[in-house]
């Protein structure tokens, strides 16, 4: 998601004031990926926003040497490694921007795409400057849009994959949930954090559905960042965070090396 849109919001602010696969199956499918090329696609999630230690050549795309594709090729050495995921990327930009490097030597591909698509900055921004009740009319929209318009990107963003790679292992992660609740926490009241949780449960639902209908492989974070979110005693989630407004609801370093880094690993 986007680094540069989340920093939008601080001026509005200021006014305001158990993974699947056994360890010996995980092992020899991430050698077979490593015997071709892997490219790793998709936003911020992926590019590593919130990790830190940024790649100087990524530019704005802000991709980080501690962001789970990065940590993945480190340890599995493929044959290539193409690392295009852009914080702010929505499946359009995907699509313009992000597919070049794909090919028919191509073994695995990596993707976190459709949270821009939905307004994840609006929806926080929103929900951070403004009342409960409007709060909820925007993840309302957030939601109507995942229900209605995101499948369609979703599906050609997947059929243009398959064209270009039509030989690869393709893993679509999923995003986590923001929050545990039932704690006290300073920040947005739990009417808050209990519908962004139940946003993002729904975005993963949509993601899933159409990455199954293409034969990819769905990887579900939610049970690895379980007990790591925002108000849990050891977050793998920036809260809103002043130093850096960009790093805002990312993943930490250890968010990526705990949390992405493993359900990837044992898909791919």
């Amino acid at each position: 998601m986007r680094r540069s849109r989340l920093t939008g919001f601080v001026t509005s602010l200021l006014l305001a004031a158990g993974l699947g696969l056994t360890g010996a199956a995980s092992a020899q499918a991430s050698s077979t990926a490593a015997a071709g090329g892997y490219v790793a696609l998709g936003d911020s999630y992926s590019s590593g926003v919130g990790a830190g230690s940024y790649l100087s050549s990524s530019g704005s795309c802000d991709r980080s040497t501690k962001a789970y594709p990065y940590l993945w090729n480190a340890a599995h050495s493929p044959s290539s490694f193409a690392f295009n995921a852009c914080s702010g990327a929505k499946t359009d930009d995907v699509l313009a921007n992000q597919l070049g490097s794909l090919n028919s030597s191509t073994a695995l591909v990596s993707l976190t795409i459709g949270g821009n698509d939905a307004g994840f900055a609006d929806v926080m921004t929103t929900c951070v400057t403004s009342s409960d009740s409007t709060c909820l009319s925007r993840i309302n929209t957030a939601k109507a849009y995942v229900a209605n318009t995101l499948p369609g990107k979703l599906d050609t963003v997947y059929d243009a994959i398959s064209a270009k790679a039509p030989s690869a292992r393709v893993v679509v992660i999923g995003y986590p949930r923001f929050y545990l609740l039932g704690q006290s926490c300073l920040g947005l009241s739990e009417t808050k954090r209990s519908a962004i949780n139940d946003a993002a449960d729904y975005l993963d639902t949509a993601i899933k559905a159409r990455a199954t209908a293409h034969a990819f492989v769905f990887g579900d974070v939610r049970t690895t960042f379980s007990g790591h979110e925002i108000c849990s005693g050891s977050s793998w989630l920036h809260s809103l965070n002043w130093l850096d407004i960009g790093e805002s609801y990312h993943p930490t370093a250890s968010g990526q090396s705990g949390g992405y880094l493993p359900v990837f690993t044992n898909a791919a």
